[in-house]
């Protein structure tokens, strides 16, 4: 069969289909992508939930932790929170293409 240019539709159609099964593929690896990058949201959260910062003057620091105040550590915590946020944020946009 030819259209109307001349051009073969058998050969169309099967360009077609080759495109779509491509992109059916790079779906698929995007949905799987996606699922790790949500788990690993999903753990980062946990972590960042389960960050207890030392109450002032309770405990005395030693090592690395001692270089920073608590307000330091509140501004880290609160990046992170954003950090997550906006991860979180990109996910959502990207499920909804």
């Amino acid at each position: 069969m030819h259209d109307q240019d001349g051009q073969n539709i058998p050969a169309d159609v099967s360009l077609l289909e080759e495109n779509v099964g491509n992109l059916v593929s790079r779906l698929h690896e995007c949905r799987k992508e996606n699922e790790a990058l949500r788990s690993e949201l999903a753990t980062l959260q946990n972590i960042l939930r389960s960050c207890k910062l030392p109450e002032t003057g309770s405990t005395s620091l030693t090592g690395p932790e001692a270089e920073f105040t608590h307000a330091e550590k509140l501004r880290v915590k609160q990046k992170l929170v954003v950090i997550l946020q906006k991860i979180e944020m990109e996910l959502r946009s990207n499920r909804n293409l």
